[in-house]
C-alpha cells in the first residue's frame, strides 16, 4: 500500500471535513480508481508508487545537507563566454 500517497489522502480528507468511515471512504477509493489499490489489496502500480517515492525522498535527503544553490543552473546553464 503507497504509505504516502494515504498520508497525502488522509490530510486532504480532514482538510474536507471528513470523519471516521467518510474519510476512510474517501482514502481507500481514491486509492482503488487510481490503481493503487484492488479492494483491500496493494497493487503491483501501488508498490511502484511507493518505491518511487521512497528513492526521490532518499535522494532529497542525501542531496539537501550538500546541496549548494547553482547560479549557472538559475541564470540558463553554461557560463557564456566574453
Amino acid at each position: 500500500m503507497p504509505r504516502f500517497l494515504e498520508n497525502i489522502l488522509r490530510r486532504g480528507a480532514a482538510k474536507k471535513g471528513f470523519k471516521g468511515k467518510r474519510a476512510e471512504r474517501y482514502v481507500y477509493g481514491a486509492m482503488n480508481n487510481m490503481g493503487a489499490m484492488r479492494g483491500n489489496q496493494p497493487t503491483a502500480k501501488g508498490e511502484r508508487m511507493q518505491a518511487k517515492h521512497d528513492r526521490k525522498v532518499s535522494n532529497q535527503h542525501r542531496t539537501s545537507e550538500s546541496h549548494m544553490y547553482n547560479f549557472r543552473n538559475h541564470l540558463g546553464g553554461r557560463k557564456k563566454k566574453r
